[in-house]
């Protein structure tokens, strides 16, 4: 099994060198034990380093085993400056850019001529011209609303109110009761839909509710912003109404369920017959409801928040209508900024992401018409074509599939070693893995797109027209199956996830780059990149939510209790472990909101290495610049996640990002290995250190 592995990964990095250039092609290549002229494609130099990694970034004043995130970006953290139109900057950041100016070029050059009317090039190139026509938008300022700021303004009913609620999603106002349409959790095969509670304009509960420094600031800030917003309407009583909203928001913010509760996927799934649900839940006219959404022959749906559904259908009873008009009216318009006058969309800007964020600029305007343009939910799978004909062989996407089955390899093994899982659970997860379907690069059906009408003169047509297309494309999937074959992030994404519900991984072409992966650096240097990505998303399907569907997509209980039990021990302590880490005074990672991905992140890293030591093989690996094989591995995890935060968008993520920030996707995880403290002599004294007894290993 190491031999088949080893040849694997070498003929991997060998297909992949076309990667990193351009304009290069990619011819059929062996492994080095096949092909005696392989050893030409030593001259190739890695990206980064003198092997993959910057040790330049180091701080040489810092032990390992006292914080490894800065031992590894010390020198990084504290010399770069971060951009005055970024929130954080990191390794993810530096991919991100380079996929926005290859995106940049490919619009540009379909600017630079006259595509055919209606063609895919034709509405790519208008909708990003239409985007940059400032002179246009600031002419118009807020006159493409006004049809909408009419019809709001003449709601006086709590019948008219329902309906507008349904329509909400399509017209971009806003609702406390919502609804979407995906896979059913019991049958992945048909699609659900489900209703959801919601509407608040803050990132969290947690800002309405708490009374810290910073949130107290950020509600009057959110109250002065969304009466300068109205002000743009010209609507009278704007710092009245905008209290009422501020107030709206807050009623409907006690309802909204803890964070670490809104993960819960046994919570969450509660699905009934239509004629069950409107007989649970009385008060509310769900019959106009859905029928001004679109929603016809509603048969059965999924209830995600039942404990919340009654108290918000009295709120919406006890609010008086025109309350609910200035809560429409302020989402209406802030929801649309991005598409009006510079004056509006500075002032949305001004507060999401200087006030939330610490943001004092926007990016250049080209970055945010290359983001609306490629956007899934936009134009972003007709980019995506062009975009890996450019930029990604064909070859290398069977490559890739090559270094996903090394890790399933390792992840195999690690299941039939565990000592806390029986063979009837083990049984299952071993079919759980075999079923794991890997998507690589980029779609083998693309999306039909040709329906949106775009046009070069009018933006806010153009965004309504694509806006439309993804709701009717929604409402249309209620009766049908669904597609397998679908995408939830466009080639150029700079990003991986796991999808439940088909039991799939999916890494699309912007992610495979350094420092994620390199065919020039070290094996133990991509192990430690990719590798681990791969193990990271794999691990999601056994996390403490993923683990609750089976092979099929099905959510059900496939554990024993017993097995089950002890898998919940190691969570929980992992969970504590998170919970003590404090990343801005006053403010703690919540061990359980996060604790998905700190046991994707563990787990992830745990598979690497030891698919990474199954591809050498039974080998040393050899030393390079004075680091071993272990060394590199754990110097490229850290090195993966080198990122930089404003403090005010470091607050937000601990109240609205299930994912851990950098610093303890790096220290949090290395602590739990013993290899690292081998690699590092990490010793007792040192601030990192957990007993053997306290280190957390779970696949």
């Amino acid at each position: 099994m190491s031999s088949l592995i080893k040849i694997f990964f070498t003929t991997s990095f060998a297909i992949l060198a076309a990667c990193s250039a351009e304009e290069s092609t990619v011819g059929s290549v062996q492994s080095a034990a096949e092909n005696p002229a392989a050893e030409d494609l030593e001259v190739l130099t890695a990206e980064i380093g003198s092997f993959g990694i910057d040790l330049s970034h180091q701080d040489p004043d810092t032990r390992a085993g006292d914080d490894f995130f800065r031992f590894t970006n010390g020198q990084w953290l504290d010399t770069y400056e971060l951009p005055a139109d970024r929130s954080n900057y990191g390794s993810f950041s530096v991919l991100g850019d380079r996929s926005d100016e290859r995106v940049r070029t490919i619009i540009t050059d379909l600017t630079s001529i006259e595509p055919a009317q209606d063609s895919m090039e034709q509405k790519i190139s208008d909708y990003y011209l239409s985007y940059m026509n400032t002179d246009a938008l600031n002419e118009r300022g807020i006159s493409p609303l006004l049809p909408g700021l009419s019809q709001l303004a003449q709601i006086d009913t709590a019948q008219e109110l329902v309906a507008a609620f349904g329509r909400s999603r399509i017209d971009t106002t806003a609702s406390p009761i919502s609804f979407g349409i995906g896979a059913d959790r019991s049958n992945s095969d048909r699609h659900q839909l489900g209703v959801s509670i919601g509407g608040i304009g803050l990132p969290d509960r947690d800002y309405y509710l708490e009374d810290t420094e910073q949130y107290l600031n950020v509600r009057a800030e959110y109250m002065a912003h969304i009466e300068r917003i109205l002000d743009f309407a010209n609507i009278e009583d704007s710092a009245a109404k905008a209290a009422a909203v501020l107030a709206v928001e807050t009623r409907i913010a006690e309802h909204v369920w803890p964070r670490a509760e809104r993960r819960n996927r046994d919570l969450t799934y509660n699905p009934m017959s239509y004629d069950e649900f409107t007989a649970t839940y009385p008060g509310f006219d769900w019959d106009a409801y859905f029928s001004s959404a679109g929603v016809q022959s509603l048969e059965d749906l999924n209830v995600s928040y039942p404990s919340a559904m009654a108290p918000i259908i009295d709120l919406i009873a006890e609010i008086p209508v025109a309350n609910w008009n200035s809560y429409m009216t302020y989402h209406f318009i802030s929801n649309n900024a991005g598409v009006l006058s510079d004056e509006i969309d500075q002032e949305n800007f001004h507060f999401y992401s200087t006030i939330l964020n610490g943001v004092p600029q926007q990016r250049e305007r080209w970055e945010r018409g290359v983001a609306r343009v490629s956007a899934l939910n936009s134009l972003g799978e007709a980019v995506g074509q062009v975009y890996v004909e450019r930029h990604f062989p064909e070859s290398a996407k069977q490559q890739m599939g090559d270094l996903v089955e090394n890790l399933r390899a390792a992840l195999a093994q690690s299941i039939e070693q565990l000592d806390w899982m029986g063979d009837e659970t083990k049984a299952e997860a071993i079919l759980k893995l075999n079923a794991f379907r890997p998507k690589i690069a980029y779609p083998d059906e693309w999306t039909d797109l040709s329906s949106i009408e775009i046009g070069r003169d009018d933006l806010f047509a153009n965004a309504q027209s694509v806006r439309e297309f993804n709701y009717e494309d929604s409402l249309s999937r209620l009766g049908k199956p669904t597609n397998r074959e679908e995408w939830g992030m466009t080639p150029q994404t700079v990003n991986a996830y796991y999808n439940s519900s088909f039991n799939e991984i999916v890494f699309p072409a912007g992610i495979l780059q350094p420092p994620f992966f390199d065919p020039a650096a070290d094996l133990a240097v991509n192990y430690g990149g990719i590798g681990a990505v791969i193990g990271h998303e794999m691990g999601h399907g056994f996390d403490d939510q993923g683990s609750k569907s089976d092979s099929m997509g099905v959510q059900r209980n496939w554990w024993t209790d017993e097995d089950r039990s002890n898998f919940e021990v190691l969570t929980t302590a992992l969970a504590a472990q998170y919970d003590q880490f404090e990343p801005v005074e006053g403010y703690f990672i919540d061990g359980n909101f996060t604790l998905g991905e700190n046991i994707g992140d563990v787990g992830g890293l745990s598979l690497a290495y030891r698919a990474y030591k199954m591809a050498l093989g039974g080998e040393e690996a050899p030393i390079i610049d004075g680091l071993t094989g272990d060394q590199r591995f754990f110097l490229s995890w850290a090195q993966v996640w080198q990122r930089k935060y404003r403090e005010d968008a470091l607050i937000q993520r601990l109240t609205s990002d299930p994912h851990s920030p950098s610093e303890f996707r790096v220290n949090g995880v290395v602590r739990n290995f013993d290899e690292w403290y081998e690699a590092f002599n990490v010793q007792p004294e040192d601030a990192l250190y957990l007993s053997p007894e306290e280190r957390v290993r779970i696949w």
